[in-house]
């Protein structure tokens, strides 16, 4: 099974994808989880990455692409894969599905954590004193935001479009989201 979660930055994404990685057995590829392995092993992407999201930018689609299409083949994806902020735009959607279709694999489900900006801010301040990420404050949150509503409007529509796209509440608490998407998931 392979699952794409949207949502703006702060809208759980990352905290559902582990409740469902463990309980199917599935691999959580956040592009951002990537990046930030990348910079904390000081290598040359992560370097020159770095800059680029602490100041709220996206990773070129290209290294994005590559990073993704290196996991998804290895044996810790062997039952599915979460896809945690990628992809963001069509293009790379399109070569998301060329490269699942090459493996004999299909996106399974497209859901969507819908949040109230307001309730934003308030996850994202906390995430930052809680694991110190650099690119967690209020300025880089609203440039992010832009970008999401940006990219989401050309995406989600696309898998609309293929009656993939599923939107849940995710102002709800973290155990009644996950039982929206496992009742899609089910």
């Amino acid at each position: 099974m392979n699952i794409i979660f949207f949502g703006p930055p702060g809208a759980g994404k990352g905290t559902q994808a582990k409740i469902i990685e463990e309980k199917y057995g599935l691999k959580q590829l956040s592009t951002g989880d990537m990046l930030r392995e990348e910079m904390a092993n000081k290598t040359e992407l992560g370097l020159k990455m770095k800059s680029l999201i602490d100041e709220g930018k996206l990773v070129p689609d290209e290294i994005v692409i590559e990073m993704i299409a290196a996991h998804v083949n290895s044996d810790e994806c062997s039952k599915g894969v979460i896809f945690d902020g990628f992809p963001r735009t069509i293009a790379q959607a399109e070569a998301l599905e060329k490269m699942l279709a090459d493996c004999n694999k299909k996106i399974d489900h497209v859901i969507e954590l819908k949040v109230d900006d307001n309730l934003l801010d308030a996850r994202i301040e906390k995430r930052a004193k809680e694991e110190g990420r650099s690119d967690d404050n209020i300025e880089t949150l609203k440039k992010r935001l832009a970008q999401y509503r940006s990219y989401s409007a050309d995406v989600l529509p696309y898998y609309k479009a293929k009656n993939m796209h599923t939107e849940i509440d995710g102002m709800k608490t973290i155990d009644e989201v996950t039982a929206q998407i496992i009742k899609i998931l089910e």
